[in-house]
């Protein structure tokens, strides 16, 4: 029988990670093993106190760097599949089943389509295109599941990344022809464009897409990331 080890990397989270946690265990189907793993960066908001009053869901303390947390979550992990999920996105009902699916067809990575809690035009199209199945369309906030021996094979995520480890993870799934796009929706939070603007966080976006693609180095990107964008972490 297949488990599902839900990971999720955290840093100040203390605004969704309960209501995340209460919707994982409403939403699953009861009829896959899970377990949950949270894995804080050093919050200092309350967000681990929220966290530990879920007594089935195992609270961990890593150093800051999604990276890190993913990898540590992992390593820690007892089930056969890991799936990687933000603190603010919130898959679909059934989502366990769904996963369990894929993997007993041969699909031994994936994620799910994504919409945003936003009505902004853009983002509806931004939603709209992750249906598509091209590298491009990937990103961290459509949530990731990985067989444990692929996540074992490829060696994890790359700690010297600070932004972009989810889209280096998957781009070496993809290498490996081992990606499939489940066709159900995950909504997910706009915040980070509420925060910065629209249009100005998409720019940036793309040029650290564009850098990457140009061989610019993690360092590099980092650099560019904490200069342009505002994040509240």
């Amino acid at each position: 029988m297949s488990k599902i080890s839900i990971i999720i990397p955290i840093l100040n989270e203390a605004e969704t990670i309960e209501k995340l946690l209460i919707y994982l265990f409403e939403t699953a189907s009861k009829e896959t093993n899970l377990e949950i793993i949270v894995v804080d960066g050093g919050s200092t908001d309350g967000s681990k106190s929220l966290v530990s009053k879920f007594k089935n869901v195992m609270l961990l303390t890593s150093e800051k760097g999604r990276a890190k947390q993913m990898n540590l979550g992992a390593k820690q992990a007892t089930g056969n599949i890991l799936y990687f999920l933000h603190a603010d996105s919130f898959p679909p009902k059934n989502f366990d089943k769904l996963i369990t699916a894929e993997i007993k067809k041969g699909n031994n990575a994936g994620c799910f389509i994504m919409k945003f809690d936003s009505n902004h035009l853009w983002l509806k199209l931004a939603g709209f295109l992750t249906k598509l199945p091209w590298k491009i369309c990937r990103g961290g906030d459509q949530s990731l599941f990985v067989s444990k021996s692929l996540f074992n094979t490829i060696g994890g995520f790359d700690e010297t990344f600070v932004i972009y480890e989810d889209n280096d993870f998957i781009g070496k799934l993809y290498a490996q022809n081992q990606f499939v796009v489940i066709q159900k929706w995950l909504t997910t939070s706009a915040r980070r464009y509420k925060t910065n603007g629209i249009w100005t966080l998409q720019y940036h976006f793309f040029v650290i897409h564009l850098k990457k693609w140009c061989g610019a180095s993690a360092e590099n990107l980092n650099s560019y990331y904490k200069k342009h964008v505002n994040v509240k972490n």
